[in-house]
Protein backbone atom coordinates (compact mmCIF):
# COMPACT_ATOMS: atom_id res chain seq x y z
CA UNK A 1 0.00 0.00 0.00
CA UNK A 2 1.90 3.95 -0.88
CA UNK A 3 2.14 6.15 1.65
CA UNK A 4 -0.53 8.96 0.14
CA UNK A 5 -3.58 5.43 0.93
CA UNK A 6 -1.94 5.19 4.34
CA UNK A 7 -1.96 8.70 5.01
CA UNK A 8 -6.25 8.36 4.27
CA UNK A 9 -6.62 5.34 5.56
CA UNK A 10 -5.51 6.85 9.28
CA UNK A 11 -7.34 10.17 8.65
CA UNK A 12 -10.46 8.28 7.56
CA UNK A 13 -10.12 6.14 10.78
CA UNK A 14 -9.45 9.17 12.73
CA UNK A 15 -12.57 10.93 11.59
CA UNK A 16 -14.93 7.45 12.68
CA UNK A 17 -12.93 7.93 16.07
CA UNK A 18 -13.17 11.58 16.29
CA UNK A 19 -17.63 11.04 15.79
CA UNK A 20 -17.81 8.08 18.35
CA UNK A 21 -15.49 10.28 20.79
CA UNK A 22 -18.20 13.04 20.38
CA UNK A 23 -21.16 10.61 21.16
CA UNK A 24 -19.21 9.50 24.63
CA UNK A 25 -19.19 13.10 25.79
CA UNK A 26 -22.79 13.66 25.15
CA UNK A 27 -23.55 10.76 26.68
CA UNK A 28 -21.76 12.10 29.36
CA UNK A 29 -22.82 15.26 29.84
CA UNK A 30 -26.62 14.13 29.65
CA UNK A 31 -25.73 11.95 32.78
CA UNK A 32 -23.90 15.61 34.72
CA UNK A 33 -27.12 17.70 33.18
CA UNK A 34 -28.98 15.84 35.43
CA UNK A 35 -27.28 16.17 38.51
CA UNK A 36 -27.29 20.19 37.38
CA UNK A 37 -29.60 23.15 39.42
CA UNK A 38 -29.02 22.71 42.86
CA UNK A 39 -25.92 24.86 44.37
CA UNK A 40 -23.70 21.98 46.68
CA UNK A 41 -23.21 23.25 49.56
CA UNK A 42 -20.02 22.00 51.66
CA UNK A 43 -18.50 23.31 54.52
CA UNK A 44 -14.81 21.97 54.45
CA UNK A 45 -11.68 21.61 51.28
CA UNK A 46 -13.03 17.78 52.39
CA UNK A 47 -16.48 18.07 51.44
CA UNK A 48 -15.72 20.30 48.65
CA UNK A 49 -13.33 17.38 47.22
CA UNK A 50 -15.94 14.60 47.79
CA UNK A 51 -18.62 16.58 45.95
CA UNK A 52 -16.13 17.37 42.93
CA UNK A 53 -15.32 13.66 43.09
CA UNK A 54 -18.76 12.22 42.30
CA UNK A 55 -19.22 14.57 39.37
CA UNK A 56 -16.51 13.28 37.82
CA UNK A 57 -17.64 9.15 39.01
CA UNK A 58 -20.63 9.97 36.77
CA UNK A 59 -18.98 10.63 33.85
CA UNK A 60 -16.21 8.39 34.24
CA UNK A 61 -18.29 5.66 34.33
CA UNK A 62 -19.50 6.29 31.35
CA UNK A 63 -16.61 7.89 29.53
CA UNK A 64 -14.01 5.08 30.56
CA UNK A 65 -15.57 2.00 28.92
CA UNK A 66 -16.61 3.72 25.95
CA UNK A 67 -13.44 5.36 25.02
CA UNK A 68 -11.20 2.00 25.96
CA UNK A 69 -13.51 0.44 23.56
CA UNK A 70 -12.71 2.70 21.16
CA UNK A 71 -8.88 2.65 21.44
CA UNK A 72 -8.12 -0.40 23.54
CA UNK A 73 -4.23 -0.08 23.77
CA UNK A 74 -4.13 3.72 24.37
CA UNK A 75 -3.30 5.20 28.02
CA UNK A 76 -5.88 6.92 30.15
CA UNK A 77 -4.46 10.20 31.93
CA UNK A 78 -6.17 9.71 35.84
CA UNK A 79 -4.64 13.37 36.82
CA UNK A 80 -6.70 16.40 35.55
CA UNK A 81 -4.47 18.64 36.93
CA UNK A 82 -1.37 16.99 35.45
CA UNK A 83 1.13 18.46 33.05
CA UNK A 84 4.31 17.84 31.38
CA UNK A 85 5.14 15.11 28.24
CA UNK A 86 3.26 12.09 28.28
CA UNK A 87 4.80 8.68 27.41
CA UNK A 88 5.15 7.76 23.64
CA UNK A 89 2.07 6.04 22.60
CA UNK A 90 -1.55 7.34 22.66
CA UNK A 91 -3.22 8.39 25.48
CA UNK A 92 -6.63 9.66 26.19
CA UNK A 93 -6.50 13.01 28.28
CA UNK A 94 -9.81 13.41 29.47
CA UNK A 95 -11.81 16.24 31.82
CA UNK A 96 -15.20 14.55 32.55
CA UNK A 97 -16.48 17.94 34.51
CA UNK A 98 -14.17 20.66 33.14
CA UNK A 99 -15.52 23.75 35.79
CA UNK A 100 -16.57 21.11 37.64
CA UNK A 101 -16.64 24.04 40.71
CA UNK A 102 -18.96 26.06 38.51
CA UNK A 103 -21.41 22.90 38.35
CA UNK A 104 -21.12 22.82 42.03
CA UNK A 105 -22.30 26.48 42.47
CA UNK A 106 -25.26 26.21 39.45
CA UNK A 107 -23.29 28.08 37.16
CA UNK A 108 -23.30 27.44 33.64
CA UNK A 109 -19.93 27.50 32.67
CA UNK A 110 -18.81 23.50 32.44
CA UNK A 111 -18.14 20.62 29.60
CA UNK A 112 -16.74 17.56 29.33
CA UNK A 113 -14.07 16.73 27.02
CA UNK A 114 -12.07 14.08 25.83
CA UNK A 115 -8.69 14.32 23.26
CA UNK A 116 -7.23 11.46 21.79
CA UNK A 117 -2.88 12.92 22.14
CA UNK A 118 -0.92 10.64 19.79
CA UNK A 119 3.46 10.68 20.30
CA UNK A 120 2.49 14.10 22.36
CA UNK A 121 0.47 15.63 19.48
CA UNK A 122 -3.59 15.96 20.18
CA UNK A 123 -5.03 14.16 17.33
CA UNK A 124 -8.71 14.79 17.93
CA UNK A 125 -10.59 16.43 20.51
CA UNK A 126 -14.67 16.57 21.44
CA UNK A 127 -15.55 19.07 24.44
CA UNK A 128 -19.44 18.47 24.64
CA UNK A 129 -21.70 21.30 26.73
CA UNK A 130 -24.50 20.21 28.24
CA UNK A 131 -26.38 23.02 29.08
CA UNK A 132 -26.75 24.17 25.31
CA UNK A 133 -26.08 20.95 23.42
CA UNK A 134 -23.16 22.23 21.80
CA UNK A 135 -20.50 19.91 21.01
CA UNK A 136 -16.85 21.32 19.47
CA UNK A 137 -14.55 18.88 17.87
CA UNK A 138 -11.39 19.42 16.18
CA UNK A 139 -9.12 17.23 14.11
CA UNK A 140 -5.57 17.73 12.75
CA UNK A 141 -5.67 18.85 9.08
CA UNK A 142 -9.78 18.45 8.73
CA UNK A 143 -10.14 21.92 10.84
CA UNK A 144 -12.36 22.92 13.63
CA UNK A 145 -15.84 22.97 14.27
CA UNK A 146 -19.31 23.67 16.13
CA UNK A 147 -22.10 20.90 14.88
CA UNK A 148 -20.42 20.55 12.07
CA UNK A 149 -19.95 24.17 11.10
CA UNK A 150 -16.28 25.27 10.74
CA UNK A 151 -14.71 27.64 13.42
CA UNK A 152 -12.38 30.43 12.78
CA UNK A 153 -10.68 32.85 14.57
CA UNK A 154 -11.25 36.39 14.87
CA UNK A 155 -9.73 38.81 12.01
CA UNK A 156 -8.70 41.89 14.57
CA UNK A 157 -5.15 43.01 14.36
CA UNK A 158 -5.29 45.52 16.60
CA UNK A 159 -4.94 44.59 20.97
CA UNK A 160 -6.45 47.59 21.63
CA UNK A 161 -9.89 46.91 20.32
CA UNK A 162 -9.77 43.01 21.39
CA UNK A 163 -11.59 40.82 23.99
CA UNK A 164 -8.61 38.76 25.89
CA UNK A 165 -9.81 36.19 28.80
CA UNK A 166 -7.58 34.32 31.07
CA UNK A 167 -8.08 31.69 34.16
CA UNK A 168 -7.01 31.91 37.32
CA UNK A 169 -4.29 29.67 39.46
CA UNK A 170 -4.81 25.92 40.49
CA UNK A 171 -5.72 26.04 44.14
CA UNK A 172 -2.35 25.58 46.15
CA UNK A 173 -0.06 27.02 43.35
CA UNK A 174 2.95 28.42 43.67
CA UNK A 175 3.66 31.91 44.85
CA UNK A 176 5.61 32.96 42.14
CA UNK A 177 2.62 32.07 39.48
CA UNK A 178 -0.39 33.57 41.41
CA UNK A 179 1.63 36.88 41.48
CA UNK A 180 2.48 36.25 37.52
CA UNK A 181 -1.56 35.90 37.12
CA UNK A 182 -1.97 39.32 38.57
CA UNK A 183 0.37 41.29 37.23
CA UNK A 184 -0.25 40.17 33.67
CA UNK A 185 -3.87 40.89 33.96
CA UNK A 186 -2.70 44.43 34.38
CA UNK A 187 -0.83 44.55 32.05
CA UNK A 188 -3.87 43.37 29.41
CA UNK A 189 -6.08 46.06 31.47
CA UNK A 190 -4.07 48.65 30.41
CA UNK A 191 -3.54 47.11 26.41
CA UNK A 192 -6.93 45.16 25.60
CA UNK A 193 -10.22 46.36 25.19
CA UNK A 194 -11.79 44.16 28.10
CA UNK A 195 -10.50 41.36 29.78
CA UNK A 196 -12.14 37.93 30.98
CA UNK A 197 -11.20 36.25 34.14
CA UNK A 198 -13.05 33.21 34.90
CA UNK A 199 -12.49 29.40 34.70
CA UNK A 200 -12.55 27.00 33.12
CA UNK A 201 -9.74 27.52 30.60
CA UNK A 202 -11.14 25.52 27.98
CA UNK A 203 -14.11 27.68 27.18
CA UNK A 204 -12.41 31.03 26.84
CA UNK A 205 -10.44 28.74 24.19
CA UNK A 206 -13.08 27.28 22.55
CA UNK A 207 -14.02 31.35 22.38
CA UNK A 208 -10.89 32.04 20.44
CA UNK A 209 -11.64 29.01 18.52
CA UNK A 210 -15.16 30.56 17.50
CA UNK A 211 -13.86 34.22 16.71
CA UNK A 212 -15.64 35.37 19.84
CA UNK A 213 -12.87 36.60 21.49
CA UNK A 214 -9.58 37.60 20.84
CA UNK A 215 -6.82 35.65 22.93
CA UNK A 216 -6.67 33.41 26.11
CA UNK A 217 -3.26 33.08 28.43
CA UNK A 218 -2.49 30.97 31.17
CA UNK A 219 0.22 30.33 33.18
CA UNK A 220 1.21 26.41 34.18
CA UNK A 221 -2.00 24.54 33.64
CA UNK A 222 -2.87 21.40 33.15
CA UNK A 223 -2.70 18.97 29.87
CA UNK A 224 -6.56 18.59 30.07
CA UNK A 225 -7.11 22.18 30.47
CA UNK A 226 -5.05 23.30 27.22
CA UNK A 227 -4.94 20.73 25.24
CA UNK A 228 -8.21 20.25 23.31
CA UNK A 229 -8.37 23.64 23.03
CA UNK A 230 -4.95 24.00 21.62
CA UNK A 231 -5.70 22.16 19.05
CA UNK A 232 -9.30 23.70 18.59
CA UNK A 233 -7.40 26.80 17.96
CA UNK A 234 -4.84 25.84 15.85
CA UNK A 235 -7.62 24.21 13.78
CA UNK A 236 -9.71 27.40 13.18
CA UNK A 237 -6.67 29.31 12.06
CA UNK A 238 -4.73 30.41 15.51
CA UNK A 239 -1.63 30.44 16.42
CA UNK A 240 -0.13 28.80 20.34
CA UNK A 241 2.81 29.89 21.81
CA UNK A 242 3.92 30.55 25.29
CA UNK A 243 3.77 34.00 26.77
CA UNK A 244 6.90 34.50 25.24
CA UNK A 245 5.81 33.47 21.66
CA UNK A 246 7.99 30.35 22.02
CA UNK A 247 6.42 27.46 20.78
CA UNK A 248 4.11 25.74 23.12
CA UNK A 249 4.65 22.20 24.62
CA UNK A 250 2.90 19.99 27.70
CA UNK A 251 6.38 21.33 29.72
CA UNK A 252 5.39 25.02 28.99
CA UNK A 253 5.48 27.04 31.57
CA UNK A 254 2.69 29.65 30.17
CA UNK A 255 0.54 29.09 27.40
CA UNK A 256 -1.26 31.67 25.00
CA UNK A 257 -3.74 31.44 22.01
CA UNK A 258 -4.81 34.07 19.99
CA UNK A 259 -5.72 35.44 16.40
CA UNK A 260 -3.05 35.95 14.71
CA UNK A 261 -3.35 39.71 14.40
CA UNK A 262 -3.20 40.29 17.91
CA UNK A 263 -0.88 37.37 18.75
CA UNK A 264 2.29 39.51 18.55
CA UNK A 265 1.03 42.49 20.74
CA UNK A 266 -0.16 39.89 23.47
CA UNK A 267 3.39 38.69 23.71
CA UNK A 268 4.68 41.91 24.00
CA UNK A 269 2.25 42.90 26.65
CA UNK A 270 2.30 39.58 28.58
CA UNK A 271 6.23 40.04 28.29
CA UNK A 272 6.66 43.31 30.27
Amino acid sequence: MSETLQTTDVAASDADLLAQTAIAVRAAGSALRERFGEVVRYQTREELMSALAANDDTALDILRPRLTRLRPDAGWVEDELGGGALPPGEWWVVDPAEGNVNHLHALPEWAVTATLVRENQPVLTAVHLPLTGETYTALTGAGAHLDGSPLHVSRTADLGLSIVATSQARPDEDEKVVRRVGSSITAMLFDALVVRTAVPATLHLLNVAAGRIDAFWQFAGARADLLPGALLVTEAGGQISDAEGRPWTPQSESFLAAAPGVHAEAVATLSR
